[in-house]
């Protein structure tokens, strides 16, 4: 499928229009080609933005790119949405693809409140680059990687980048079970309802990963 207008244009979610998505393009779409800015955009959001797992909002406003620049956090598919307003804003056609994985490597809370390693609509983003739509998925910054041993996923604009099978030390990583697909905008209808059939200890209130640091608990689990 061949880029249409929608791939361009701002929507609730990926708020391209939005003035702080507008001056984060323009800061770091750099590069003499559509290909070179995207890299450039790709490494800002994956570096630029600390992913955070433990505090999943979906609500509208908590999902919507313009809210991980205003946290300077977000997990996989606002930090998605953000790549993909980002590139729109620069001209760059874009669109959010979602996947289930299967995650060999999530934290001891995580695990205890979902109660599942199993993790449904993880999203990525997907960009028209030189006549093909290419996979970008801007999750993990640098520094996260390096503390949890895992392979940091590089964009070259033409290569898709998703997540390795193993980490850097060969134990298992990520294995992707069910493709759901492109969207044009982000189905958050759907997403909230798959989450609370498949998590429904999430919307506990009290439940212990909206109190915790997830750094903290990486890096403790890591040391031992």
């Amino acid at each position: 499928m061949t880029p249409t207008d929608a791939h361009l244009a701002a929507t609730a979610f990926i708020d391209s229009d939005h003035p702080a998505v507008q001056a984060f393009a323009a800061d770091h779409a750099r590069g003499a080609t559509a290909r070179e800015r995207a890299v450039a955009l790709y490494h800002a959001v994956r570096d630029g933005f600390r992913y955070d797992p433990y505090r999943i909002d979906l609500s509208p406003e908590g999902m919507r790119a313009s809210t991980v620049i205003a946290q300077g956090a977000g997990w996989c598919v606002p930090k998605a949405a953000l790549l993909a307003a980002a590139c729109r804003a620069a001209g760059i056609p874009a669109r959010l693809g979602f996947a289930d994985v299967r995650n060999h490597l999530s934290t001891e809370r995580m695990r205890q409140t979902l109660k599942s390693d199993l993790y449904v609509w993880h999203g990525y983003t997907d960009l028209w680059i030189e006549g093909a739509w290419r996979k970008a998925t801007p999750a993990f910054n640098l520094s996260l990687c390096q503390k949890f041993g895992l392979l940091p996923l590089e964009f070259d604009g033409l290569q898709d980048s998703i997540y390795h099978p193993f980490d850097a030390t060969g134990q298992r990583h990520m294995e992707y079970v069910n493709q759901r697909g492109a969207f044009d905008d982000m189905p958050l209808a759907h997403i909230v309802a798959d989450f609370e059939a498949t998590y429904p200890d999430l919307y506990a209130p009290a439940t212990a990963m909206r109190e915790a640091d997830f750094l903290q608990d990486v890096e403790r689990e890591t040391r031992t």
